[in-house]
């Protein structure tokens, strides 16, 4: 496998590499499940890391408002780079004092859209995701809604749900022109919708592929991880979180050797 691969992601149009760069670890460092502290990096750091994923043939930057400051900082990072990336953001969440909020209305959905367009300090964004709190994603006719009138207006490419929950992936498989759904040697729950998402055409990221990290910490599993998911049919990308330039370096290794 070539990182500088493009798939489909279903019908949006949108051609992605085959592993995405999460950003949750440029903006937040409190309630996340990773096995090791987590270290926000420098604007330097962050500069460079941006750098080496277009270097290795990343395409695709994961996002939301959910995850502090990370909109705001790849907006200044992504200046005049802009037309080289993919954009996916989410809606719905937001993160503050240490818990998350959830709010799916109308409203809500399209003023968190208009913030990301400023922070981001983009025109468009290629891929809005529902985030899902496990309830909504079940019921998210009149958040989509919203979506779609501004994909209408061209503020947005394409729309999604991040899903939580079995039932909320096959919904959002039928509903959504993509789905973000969880898939790893120890948890495979997805897969059936997964299956479904590619007979609609329906695009497919998939994220956790290590389990929040878990997973990629013995030697060989985190090979066996990307094995799974990239060699799944309907998969087009992986989102694989980062703040580190050798861990990057590791994810695209063990993704061109799976």
């Amino acid at each position: 496998m070539r990182l500088d691969e493009r798939r489909p992601l279903g019908r949006t149009g949108l051609l992605v590499s085959p592993l995405g760069l999460g950003t949750v670890k440029l903006g937040r460092s409190e309630g996340v499940k990773y096995p090791h502290p987590v270290r926000i990096p420098t604007d330097d750091e962050a500069a460079a890391l941006i750098a080496r994923a277009e270097d290795l043939g990343i395409n695709l930057i994961d996002t939301a408002p959910a995850y502090g400051t990370a909109e705001e900082r790849l907006g200044m990072l992504l200046a005049g780079r802009r037309d080289r990336w993919l954009l996916c953001t989410k809606v719905g969440e937001e993160f503050e004092g240490g818990v998350s909020r959830f709010d799916f209305s109308a409203r809500a959905v399209t003023a968190s859209v208009e913030r990301s367009l400023r922070r981001l300090r983009t025109d468009v964004i290629d891929l809005v995701l529902i985030h899902s709190d496990g309830v909504i994603e079940l019921d998210p006719d009149q958040t989509v809604e919203a979506l779609e009138l501004l994909k209408v207006a061209g503020k947005i490419r394409a729309v999604g749900a991040s899903t939580k929950t079995a039932a909320g992936g096959v919904r959002a498989a039928t509903t959504c022109d993509v789905v973000m759904m969880t898939l790893h040697p120890g948890c495979d729950a997805d897969l059936p919708a997964i299956r479904l998402a590619a007979e609609h055409g329906t695009g497919v990221l998939v994220k956790k592929a290590f389990g929040s990290g878990h997973l990629a910490l013995e030697e060989g599993s985190r090979r066996a991880c990307l094995r799974l998911a990239l060699s799944t049919p309907g998969v087009s990308s992986v989102i694989t979180g980062t703040a580190s330039i050798p861990h990057l370096e590791a994810n695209v290794a063990a993704a061109i050797e799976a």
